[in-house]
């Protein structure tokens, strides 16, 4: 066998049902294997995976997407591993085009781009023009990094560099992490820009900026594990590098005029408003007019402040760790 899908699903019972619906209109010519692995799912995801003859199910205790993956590449019998989520409905040449994508005999890894279900939504439809910008405007044809969400692998390679790293247990950076550890291997991943998935984004602004507190706890850890990534993967550019200490120098201007050290006026005029003023300048090319763009810009403050908070609280927590070691 060719290929082996996987789909990692934890409480997914509103949405795998689709995602699995869409990988059997597959329109891939040859045979493939689709792998569900529930990571301890406590609604009815069980019961709608059951209901898809096509879908192999595996049950595991919560563990997370990291190691249901790895649980589910364990089992497959394909050469190629694709793996895609339970909140994600491929497109029917999905597989087709990644498959096309394996040009090169370095090309150890071909992943693909979002699409979007649930675009009414105005933060939904905001952080899916942002990918979508970051992809046609950044990342080349051989970038550095690939999302677990849209991405073919060889099997061999997988193996080789040890597969998804179970350090992180939510959805956090695993995908980042593999992919620097398959280029740091000497093999190149291609961007096949027409293998597609739509997705549901998220709609919910506290539960959005929650997982980027997390996304910035957990990036900590990969520039402790992939220095050379620092200055960023094609992705992840100067722009966010910047907000980290521009955010931090908001908080620490907002505690001393609270202490009344400096006027809070000043702080706001020469610090908050000119981060808000940069944070729409880039939204502007994301997006379709005004509105979108002030509140883009606004969700892009505020989620700086956010992913700061996150960085600065996986220093300490990393610092702390490696202290503890030495005692």
């Amino acid at each position: 066998m060719t290929v082996s899908v996987i789909v990692p699903a934890y409480n997914a019972c509103k949405t795998i049902g689709q995602t699995l619906k869409a990988l059997a209109q597959q329109d891939y010519a040859e045979a493939f294997e689709i792998i569900v692995v529930d990571d301890g799912s406590s609604d009815q995801t069980a019961e709608v995976i059951h209901s898809f003859a096509n879908a192999r199910y595996v049950h595991q205790p919560h563990a997370g997407p990291a190691a249901a993956r790895n649980h589910g590449a364990s089992l497959a019998k394909g050469r190629m591993l694709a793996f895609t989520d339970a909140d994600c409905i491929p497109h029917k040449d999905w597989l087709s085009q990644l498959m096309g994508g394996f040009v090169a005999g370095d090309v150890a890894v071909v992943m693909g781009s979002y699409g979007i279900t649930n675009s009414e939504n105005l933060l939904a439809y905001c952080v899916y023009r942002e990918i979508l910008f970051r992809h046609q405007h950044l990342l080349p044809d051989f970038p550095k990094v690939f999302g677990s969400y849209n991405v073919c692998i060889q099997r061999h390679v997988f193996e080789h560099v040890g597969g998804f790293s179970t350090a992180y247990r939510y959805a956090s950076g695993e995908d980042n992490d593999l992919s620097y550890k398959i280029i740091e291997s000497g093999w190149r991943i291609y961007f096949e820009r027409n293998a597609l998935v739509d997705h549901f984004h998220p709609t919910q602004i506290g539960i959005y900026l929650k997982e980027q507190f997390r996304h910035g706890l957990w990036r900590v850890m990969l520039y402790a594990s992939h220095p050379a990534i620092v200055t960023g993967d094609g992705y992840t550019f100067w722009k966010d590098m910047t907000e980290v200490p521009w955010s931090l120098w908001c908080l620490l201007g907002v505690f001393l005029s609270a202490s009344g050290v400096v006027s809070f006026k000043a702080v706001v005029y020469f610090l908050v408003v000119p981060l808000l003023m940069f944070e729409i300048f880039f939204a502007r090319p994301m997006l379709r007019n005004s509105r979108e763009e002030f509140f883009w810009g606004f969700m892009m403050f505020l989620r700086a402040f956010s992913r700061t908070l996150g960085f600065s609280t996986g220093i300490l927590l990393f610092l702390g760790k490696k202290i503890s070691n030495k005692l």
